[in-house]
């Protein structure tokens, strides 16, 4: 079993950057996808980025050339940094991660973009 907790959401303005971390309750080498999601009012959850253990990355289009995925396997933690943050990009986001076919989910931190 995997319990992740995220941090690291809060308060930014337009054009603000923001690092998102997830803590994985044990060693995370052995999980091969990682990835975060995120949810906003009144729509479906959505697919922000992913990390493999090899470490090749994916991202949904919006993000791209603004966010950044990394895993660090020594921590057991993997993060999300996020620049150049738009109003859009308000929502809660979600740290997952599929182990031997089960995909885990932690409770979610919040990302309000606003001035």
């Amino acid at each position: 079993q995997v319990q992740l907790v995220e941090s690291g959401g809060g308060l930014v303005q337009p054009g603000g950057s923001l690092r998102l971390s997830c803590a994985a309750s044990g060693s995370i080498i052995s999980i091969n996808l990682m990835g975060w999601s995120r949810q906003a009012p009144g729509k479906q959850r959505e697919f922000v980025a992913s990390i493999t253990s090899s470490g090749d990355t994916y991202y949904l289009d919006s993000v791209k050339g603004r966010f950044t995925i990394s895993r660090d396997n020594a921590k057991n933690t993997l993060s999300l940094q996020m620049n150049s943050l738009k109003p859009e990009d308000t929502a809660v986001y979600y740290c997952s991660a599929l182990f031997l076919a089960r995909q885990y989910w932690g409770q979610g931190t919040q990302v309000t973009v606003s001035s």
